[in-house]
């Protein structure tokens, strides 16, 4: 009788475990395009660019969004790709989004790499910037929420794309 109580422990133990590992994930997914953190990483990445841009992300996250501003008081798009490129890149790019947007190689959206700069006409005057990181999403100084990481893929970031270039 303890040998069968044992054996049947045991097998049921061993199908718990067992099963754990075709389990699928039920978590929800955000319908949300805008994405705050890095948490769902399973594992680090070893692009160094890629690593830069979310310290940056998590140095600056939440800096509101100020016309002209560059700290972390209030900063805008164009000084916040300023700012990013000159301090986790060694890079001085221009202040403008205007030149920056002139600056190195434009490329197509199936080209982007860690640290190519994305360009949007959010207006008829007005134009907005950001640096991509990678699977759709990039950094940029949002108008209405400050420093933060959205997705490209976007209704909204779709309709405005305009275009990307490469440092």
């Amino acid at each position: 009788m303890k040998t069968l109580t044992i054996l049947a422990l045991t097998l049921f133990i061993s199908t718990l475990l067992g099963g754990c590992g075709s389990i699928p994930d039920k978590r929800p997914r955000s319908t949300n395009n805008e994405t705050h953190t890095n948490s769902s990483r399973m594992l680090p990445d070893t692009n160094p660019a890629i690593i830069k841009l979310y310290a940056q992300h998590k140095s600056w996250k939440g800096t509101r969004y100020k016309l002209g501003g560059l700290s972390k008081k209030g900063i805008d798009c164009s000084g916040f790709v300023h700012i990013t490129y000159k301090e986790r890149f060694g890079i001085t790019l221009p202040r403008t989004t205007e030149r920056q947007a002139k600056m190195g190689t434009e490329i197509t959206r199936q080209q982007l790499q860690a640290g190519d700069l994305v360009f949007f006409n959010t207006s008829r005057k007005v134009r907005h910037v950001g640096i991509y990181i990678e699977g759709g999403k990039f950094l940029h100084a949002s108008t209405s929420k400050g420093v933060m990481i959205s997705n490209i893929e976007n209704i909204y970031w779709e309709e405005v794309y305009w275009k990307a270039v490469r440092i």
